[in-house]
C-alpha cells in the first residue's frame, strides 16, 4: 500500500498549485517593471520576489518578454471586457455613450497607466514589447470602433464624419498617450480630464456641445 506521503498529489491541487506560482509571477513581475522598467528589472529579481527559481520564471512566463505579452493580453481579456462592450451595444443616446466611453477608459488609464508608461518607454528598443503595445492598440481601438459605430448608427455623428474618422477622433482623446499628456505633461488630474472630454467629445463627434 503506497504512504500519503509517496502518493502523487491530486491533480485539482497540481493545477491550483501551479495557478498560484503563475500569479505571483506575474504579479512580481507587473510590480517591478512598473517601479523599474523593463530594461532595469531582472528575471532574478522577479524570481526572489515571487519566491520561486529563476528557471520557474522561464518556465512559466517564457522571460521578460513572455510576461509583458501575458500582462497585456490579461488586460485586454479581463473580465469586464464583455460587459464594457455590452454596455457600448446597449446605449441608446449618444451623449450617454461618449460619458460611458470617456468614463470607461478613464478606468483602465488608472489601472494600466504605470504598466504601459514602462511598454512605452521599452518598445521602440524592443520588437517584442512592440507587439504587445501593438496588441493593447488593438483592442482598445476596436471599442472606440464600436463606440463609433454605434453614434453612425444613432445618425449622431456631426455632417463629414464617418466611422473611420469618428474612430481616428476617439483615439485621439482617449488612447494612453493623450492620458499621458494631460496628467504628466499638463498635470491634469483624471476628474479634469473626464470633465474636459465630455465638453470637448461632443462637440467633435456630434457637432454641439454636451447639454
Amino acid at each position: 500500500m503506497t504512504s500519503a506521503r509517496s502518493s502523487p498529489a491530486p491533480k485539482g491541487r497540481r493545477a491550483e498549485y501551479a495557478e498560484l506560482t503563475r500569479r505571483a509571477i506575474l504579479e512580481a513581475a507587473r510590480d517591478l517593471f512598473v517601479e523599474r522598467g523593463y530594461f532595469a528589472t531582472k528575471i532574478d529579481d522577479i524570481a526572489r520576489a515571487a519566491r520561486v527559481a529563476p528557471a520557474t520564471v522561464y518556465a512559466v512566463g517564457g522571460g521578460k518578454n513572455g510576461l509583458i505579452r501575458t500582462l497585456i493580453e490579461s488586460g485586454t481579456a479581463a473580465d469586464d471586457i464583455p460587459r464594457i462592450l455590452v454596455r457600448i451595444e446597449s446605449i441608446a443616446e449618444p451623449e450617454e455613450l461618449i460619458r460611458f466611453i470617456v468614463h470607461a477608459t478613464r478606468l483602465k488609464f488608472a489601472q494600466w497607466s504605470g504598466l504601459m508608461r514602462q511598454v512605452v518607454a521599452a518598445a521602440p528598443q524592443e520588437a517584442s514589447v512592440r507587439e504587445s503595445l501593438r496588441i493593447a492598440h488593438e483592442s482598445m481601438r476596436g471599442g472606440l470602433n464600436l463606440t463609433a459605430r454605434r453614434l453612425a448608427a444613432m445618425g449622431a455623428l456631426r455632417p463629414g464624419m464617418d466611422v473611420a474618422r469618428a474612430t481616428d477622433v476617439l483615439w485621439l482623446h482617449l488612447c494612453n498617450a493623450a492620458y499621458f499628456v494631460r496628467t504628466d505633461d499638463l498635470g491634469w488630474s483624471l476628474d479634469d480630464s473626464e470633465t474636459w472630454l465630455n465638453e470637448a467629445l461632443p462637440f467633435a463627434l456630434l457637432g454641439h456641445r454636451a447639454p
